[in-house]
């Protein structure tokens, strides 16, 4: 039974793919966000230099937390 429960468990974990479906609207507004922040970037926009300073502070931070608690939960991530 113990056998059954495991594969059962690692059935459920499994990697599931999700069809995304890619309509006009979606690919407008990708597009759109894209795009302003390439011409932000071009201008020089004081937003802009905000946004790429806090995005490098965020993955400063995370990195940190992963080197930190990753020897933690190393065993309890391979169960």
């Amino acid at each position: 039974m113990d056998i059954l429960d495991s594969y059962l468990n690692d059935l459920q974990e499994g990697k599931r793919t999700t069809v995304s479906k890619i309509t006009r609207g979606t690919k407008i507004k990708r597009a759109t966000g894209q795009m302003s922040t390439s011409a932000a970037r071009k201008k020089n926009d004081p937003l802009y230099k905000r946004m790429i300073y806090f995005r490098d502070q965020y993955y400063k931070y995370r990195d940190k937390i992963h080197k930190k608690y990753a020897p933690r939960v190393r065993s309890r991530a391979r169960r």
